[in-house]
């Protein structure tokens, strides 16, 4: 069994876009030389065009380190999801939605995730068709997780998301949108993992960086906006 430490570089919400400036070839090159892994938590581009996700994989491609990802909901508006995978898949992208991976002893399972507030402010299925489908979404999305998580056979589980699961690392942003913004239904089901080391999720830009769950799992925000303690975009989590 390895027991080495595995360092995570966790980032989110990059909206890499057709005309992107930002320099992303030299951040993962960066982060290359300081993780053993890099998880990618949605939103990989802006508005989910091919040409976008080519961008991307040029600046990955040659990172020289494992890659996972889960993608974001920016990722489905132009409807080409099934494209973009294919081509991050190619630059060695390890998309975790229905395919849970171990890497260096590490099991990483990931999905994305979806809304529907936290607590007992939890949106529940009543009432009218469009709000039980939506719960319905929230639900299924707890679901894969559990499935994920269940085919691991490791003593160290990281979880990648998009959306939040719990409220703490959302707090920054209106309270409005909080339910727009996770769902604690992903914090039930990871609870129920006691081998779950640590969380990362994206999407709340203005949240908070870190939490934890009811069971004291450490929760990440790692929206590249949020402040981290590497002083970097990304975050450094040992497991």
């Amino acid at each position: 069994m390895d027991e080495r430490r595995l360092t995570v570089a966790a980032i989110g919400d990059i909206h890499v876009g057709e005309t992107t400036q930002y320099p992303y070839r030299e951040l993962f090159q960066e982060i290359a030389g300081k993780a053993d892994v890099l998880a990618l938590c949605g939103d990989l581009t802006n508005h989910g065009k091919p040409r976008e996700a080519e961008i991307l994989a040029d600046a990955l491609r040659a990172i020289g380190i494992p890659i996972v990802a889960v993608f974001g909901n920016h990722d489905y508006e132009c409807g080409h999801l099934e494209e973009i995978q294919h081509i991050l898949t190619q630059a060695g992208v390890r998309f975790l939605d229905g395919a849970p991976q171990e890497i260096g002893g590490v099991g990483f399972a990931g999905v994305k995730g979806f809304g529907g507030g936290f607590g007992n402010r939890m949106l529940d299925s009543f009432g009218e068709p469009a709000i039980k489908q939506f719960v319905h979404e929230a639900v299924n999305e707890a679901m894969r997780l559990e499935s994920a998580l269940r085919q691991l056979d490791t003593d160290r589980l990281f979880v990648v998301l998009h959306y939040a699961p719990i409220a703490a690392t959302v707090e920054g942003e209106p309270t409005e949108i909080f339910p727009f913004l996770g769902s604690s239904r992903l914090a039930e089901t990871i609870d129920r993992f006691d081998n779950v080391r640590a969380i990362a999720h994206g999407h709340a830009h203005h949240g908070t960086y870190s939490g934890t769950t009811l069971r004291g799992t450490p929760v990440y925000n790692v929206a590249q906006t949020i402040p981290k303690e590497t002083g970097r975009p990304y975050a450094l989590i040992e497991i």
